[in-house]
């Protein structure tokens, strides 16, 4: 991804929250040259300073063959707005995008027994709905080794990461301002989230 300096996120931690934030993401994988990409929930986590990317498939996923050859790339990205040029001091400006994304390169590893499947489906429920879960563990047991059968799960240990916030970084503070008031006032969510986002530069 393209990342001029100042729109780039060089805290790992800040990069994690917003991956936590917006887990439901796109992971792209090619094959013969042609990228293929689904979109699924993630739980992102840490082991030992690497941040591990966890998810499944539906079995039947042709990119679930495809995930451990080469490497794979997931993208996080959600709040985003339309920035008019009304807000700029020049006249000479043009319209733009604000927004957050996080491009997560790494290698993934199947899992593929049950134990490890149930393992992975359970952090799932913890992380997405905790409330499900003393009712996921009451369900009969074929029925969940059925659902089992149908997935392929696995993880992705990430070893590279690209994260940019273009946040109207590089406008000045009274146009910065102008463009906050206005997006803050919005009935769009995600307009009022890149606000709030901005607002953080300070």
């Amino acid at each position: 991804m393209y990342i001029p300096k100042q729109f780039i996120i060089t805290d790992k931690q800040e990069a994690i929250s917003f991956m936590q934030r917006y887990s439901f993401a796109t992971i792209i994988t090619v094959s013969d040259g042609i990228p293929s990409a689904t979109h699924l929930p993630f739980v992102v986590s840490q082991r030992d300073d690497k941040i591990i990317l966890t998810s499944h498939f539906a079995k039947v996923n042709p990119q679930a063959n495809e995930i451990v050859n080469g490497k794979p790339l997931v993208i996080f990205t959600e709040p985003h707005a339309y920035i008019s040029p009304k807000h700029y001091e020049q006249v000479n400006s043009v319209p733009t995008w604000n927004y957050i994304a996080i491009h997560a390169y790494g290698t993934a590893t199947l899992i593929e027994s049950n134990e490890q499947k149930a393992e992975l489906l359970e952090q799932t429920i913890q992380f997405y709905e905790a409330d499900y879960l003393k009712q996921w563990t009451s369900l009969p047991l074929d029925f969940k080794l059925n659902m089992m059968k149908g997935i392929t799960g696995f993880e992705i240990v990430v070893d590279e990461l690209q994260a940019k916030k273009k946040l109207s970084q590089n406008k000045t503070e009274k146009e910065r301002e102008s463009i906050i008031n206005e997006l803050r006032n919005k009935p769009n969510s995600n307009e009022k989230e890149i606000a709030a986002y901005m607002g953080k530069l300070k």
